[in-house]
C-alpha cells in the first residue's frame, strides 16, 4: 500500500470513529455479512444534506474480512460545491458527504414551478424552501422546511425506515419506506423501496444509486473491472488512458492519483429489467460486487476518484395521487478466491 494510501486509511478511519461516536447507527448481521447502518436524525443524524435520501446508509459492510464501504473523504466543509482535494485528503461539501449504496431522487419535484420562498419536494428529504430562481443544482443546500416523520426498526438481520410526510390535505404527502435485509446466511444484502403517494400532486421522478466503493480504502484503478450484461455503448466514453471497453466489460488499466477523475456512461442497456445486472471485481481484494434491480434502467453511469468508484443505475419512479410503486436491489458479494 502506498504512503497516500495509508494516510487516506487513517484520516478516513479517524472521521469513522468520530463521526460514528456522535451519529445515532445500529448494526444487523448475518454470519456472513456485517454491516452498521446510520438512522435518521435531524440533529444528530450523520448526513442532514438535501441531496441523497437519508434512510439506509451504510457506514461499513464488512464480508470475507474486506470493508466495502467506509467514507472515502476526510472532513466536510459548507464552501465546497462537491468535493475538493486538500492536501492528501479529500473533503466533501455536506450534501455530498455520504457512503456506501445511498440514492438521490434526482428531480425534485416542483422546483421548476415553485417560486422563491415556495417549497419543492425531494423523496427522502422532504419539503425543501426555493431560495432563487436558479436552476436547481445538487450542490446547493435549501431549507427544510418539513422532514416527516422518521421510523426505524430493526431485527437482527434487517433494518426498516419509515418516512411519513404529509396526508390527504397537502400538496405533496407520502408514506416512504426502506429496508435492508439480510439473505439467511448467504452473503446478499436486499434492499426494498415502496412509495405510497398520500398528496395532491404526482410523483415524478427518477432515483438512482450511488454506490460509493471503496474497498478497503485501498484505492482505485487497475484491480477493477465492470462487467454488464449487454453491449456497452456509452454516452459519454471513458478517458483512454484509464479505461478501455470491450464488449460488455469496462477494465481500469491505470491507477487513479490525485486530481484523476474517470466518469463514462454504460448506456447500451434495453427495456429488460434483467439489464440491471453490474459486476464489479477487485483482483487484488478477490471480490466481486454484484448488484442487480427488478426495474428496467433508465440510465447508468460510473463515477471514479482515487479513493471512491460508483456505478450510478437509475430506473424511474411514478405514483399519481393514492398509488403506490415498489422496487428493490439485490447486492451479491463473492469471494472470488473460493470461487476460482
Amino acid at each position: 500500500m502506498t504512503m497516500r494510501a495509508v494516510l487516506s486509511v487513517s484520516m478516513a478511519a479517524c472521521l469513522c470513529a468520530g463521526m460514528q461516536a456522535q451519529a445515532p447507527q445500529a448494526e444487523i448481521s448475518n454470519g456472513a455479512i456485517r454491516a452498521k447502518v446510520y438512522t435518521p436524525d435531524a440533529r444528530t443524524g450523520f448526513y442532514r444534506g438535501t441531496r441523497f435520501d437519508w434512510s439506509g446508509v451504510i457506514s461499513d459492510l464488512e464480508f470475507a474480512g474486506h470493508h466495502l464501504y467506509k467514507p472515502w473523504f476526510a472532513s466536510t466543509d459548507e464552501t465546497v460545491r462537491d468535493f475538493s482535494y486538500v492536501g492528501d485528503g479529500i473533503v466533501a461539501a455536506p450534501n455530498s458527504a455520504m457512503t456506501g449504496p445511498v440514492e438521490e431522487f434526482q428531480r425534485p419535484i416542483g422546483y421548476d414551478t415553485a417560486k422563491p420562498g415556495e417549497t419543492f419536494l425531494k423523496v427522502g428529504v422532504g419539503l425543501l424552501r426555493k431560495a432563487d430562481n436558479d436552476p436547481y443544482q445538487f450542490g446547493k443546500h435549501f431549507e427544510l422546511v418539513d422532514g416527516g416523520k422518521w421510523i426505524t426498526r430493526k431485527t437482527a438481520t434487517s433494518i426498516t425506515f419509515e418516512q411519513v410526510l404529509g396526508g390527504a390535505d397537502s400538496t405533496y404527502g407520502y408514506v416512504y419506506t426502506k429496508t435492508l435485509r439480510l439473505v439467511g446466511k448467504e452473503s446478499k444484502l436486499v434492499i426494498e423501496h415502496h412509495l405510497k403517494n398520500t398528496g395532491k400532486t404526482s410523483i415524478a421522478t427518477a432515483v438512482y444509486d450511488h454506490n460509493f466503493l471503496t474497498i478497503d480504502s485501498a484505492g482505485v484503478g487497475s484491480a477493477y473491472t465492470v462487467t454488464v450484461p449487454y453491449t456497452i455503448k456509452p454516452t459519454r466514453s471513458p478517458d483512454p488512458k484509464f479505461v478501455t471497453i470491450e464488449g460488455s466489460k469496462a477494465t481500469y488499466i491505470a491507477d487513479l492519483h490525485d486530481k484523476d477523475r474517470v466518469a463514462f456512461g454504460l448506456q447500451g442497456f434495453g427495456g429488460a429489467a434483467s439489464d440491471y445486472d453490474f459486476r464489479i471485481a477487485n483482483s487484488a481484494a478477490q471480490v466481486e460486487v454484484r448488484m442487480q434491480g427488478d426495474r428496467p434502467l433508465s440510465n447508468a453511469s460510473v463515477w471514479s476518484i482515487r479513493d471512491v468508484l460508483a456505478v450510478e443505475p437509475f430506473v424511474d419512479i411514478s405514483a399519481e395521487p393514492g398509488k403506490e410503486m415498489s422496487w428493490s436491489y439485490t447486492y451479491t458479494y463473492t469471494d472470488l478466491a473460493k470461487h476460482r
